[in-house]
C-alpha cells in the first residue's frame, strides 16, 4: 500500500459520511429510535467526530489540541457535522500519514496500520448503517441512488 492509497481510502470513507449527511432530510435529522434518550441521527454522526476526537488525543496529541467534543445531548446541526467531520478527518489523515511514515509523535494501534485504518473505517461504517436503520424505520429512507452510492467506492 503507498501513502496515496492509503489517504484515498480515509478519504473515500470521509466522502461517503458527507454525502449521506447532505443526503438526509430535514425530518430525518433528529429522528431517534431510542425511548430512553440515546443517539439519534444527528447524534450518530457527532459520535463518529467525538470518536476521531478521542483518539487523536491519545495518538497524535499535537494535532488534537483544537479538537472540541460535541457534548453528550447536544444535537449538532448539518452545518456544524460537515464542519467537524471535515476537520477532524484531516486530522485522522495527518495520524495516518504519520504512521505510515514512521513519525514518532504518531501512534496507530498495536497491530499497525493497517488495523488502525480498518478500525476507523468499521467504526464509521457501522454507524452508517444505525443511521440508515434508524431512517427506515423512522420512514426517513434516503433515496435509492444515495443508498446505493455509498457502496460504489471506484466512483466516490
Amino acid at each position: 500500500m503507498t501513502e496515496k492509497e492509503l489517504i484515498q481510502a480515509w478519504r473515500t470513507n470521509n466522502k461517503i459520511n458527507l454525502m449521506l449527511v447532505e443526503k438526509i432530510k430535514p425530518d430525518g435529522w433528529e429522528v431517534t429510535l431510542s425511548k430512553r434518550g440515546g443517539r439519534g441521527v444527528a447524534g450518530e454522526f457527532a459520535h463518529i467526530h467525538n470518536v476521531r476526537v478521542d483518539h487523536l488525543k491519545r495518538r497524535a496529541k499535537d494535532i488534537a489540541d483544537p479538537f472540541e467534543r460535541f457534548p453528550t445531548k447536544h444535537v449538532p446541526t448539518k452545518k456544524e457535522i460537515t464542519t467537524a467531520l471535515k476537520a477532524s478527518s484531516t486530522a485522522i489523515e495527518k495520524l495516518l500519514t504519520g504512521v505510515f511514515n514512521g513519525e514518532p509523535k504518531r501512534k496507530g494501534f498495536k497491530r499497525g496500520l493497517f488495523t488502525t485504518l480498518s478500525y476507523f473505517i468499521a467504526h464509521e461504517a457501522h454507524h452508517r448503517g444505525r443511521i440508515l436503520l434508524t431512517l427506515k424505520v423512522a420512514g426517513q429512507t434516503i433515496d435509492k441512488t444515495t443508498a446505493y452510492a455509498i457502496w460504489d467506492w471506484d466512483r466516490i
